[in-house]
């Protein structure tokens, strides 16, 4: 991971606003009470936390990353923008996130999301479990990721996946079967709307 980024870190923002389709849209759609506690899992260089911390300044803002070398790019862009106090983030795997330990939390987060990063994580049933462990009741996460673009051409759904696979990103249709499974065993609720005629997903699931 952090071999992968070593370089890309210093483009990455630029490179990806051209094909990471929604994520404006899900900060903007996250439903976030005054004051609220909202982690982001797998955050990068903080682009979305830096932007959510300057729509709302009441939110507290958490984020976690594999790549310490992300982080670094993160923490640079925190502190340059002067939100370091708004905005905490921590060097952790997704599935051994624990608010009391990663963070020193005394309450589970009011809500988490996750912006085209379950793509990119290969234990993501795990790293969905532990969302929602560490969420409080009937709080929700969020999800923006690749989908199957079935409105799309064919030769773009064939060249959009060879690219993607450069950067080990790859579209998981049984995450969102996995999702649908979580909603029909009563775990919590599914919603789901369509970014650009299927080229990703925005997803919400509230935790019952």
């Amino acid at each position: 991971m952090d071999q992968m980024y070593r370089l890309q870190r210093y483009i990455y923002d630029f490179t990806r606003k051209y094909y990471l389709l929604g994520r404006d849209r899900l900060l903007r759609d996250m439903e976030l009470q005054p004051g609220a506690h909202v982690l982001e899992i797998g955050c990068g260089t903080a682009r979305n936390l830096i932007r959510l911390a300057r729509q709302r300044p009441d939110l507290h803002c958490y984020g976690l990353d594999a790549s310490t070398e992300m982080l670094a790019t993160a923490m640079d862009k925190v502190k340059s923008r002067g939100l370091e106090q708004r905005i905490t983030l921590k060097h952790c795997l997704a599935e051994e996130l624990d608010h009391t330990k990663t963070f020193g939390l005394d309450a589970p987060f009011d809500a988490a999301f996750f912006s085209y990063s379950l793509s990119m994580i290969p234990t993501w049933p795990q790293a969905i479990d532990a969302a929602l462990a560490n969420l409080k009741p009937r709080a929700a996460f969020y999800v923006v990721d690749f989908w199957d673009q079935a409105d799309w051409p064919r030769w773009f759904r064939f060249m959009l996946r060879r690219w993607l696979d450069l950067f080990h990103v790859h579209h998981r249709p049984e995450l969102l079967e996995h999702l649908r499974h979580l909603d029909t065993q009563g775990v919590g609720k599914l919603t789901l709307q369509s970014v650009a005629g299927r080229y990703a997903y925005l997803a919400t699931f509230r935790k019952l």
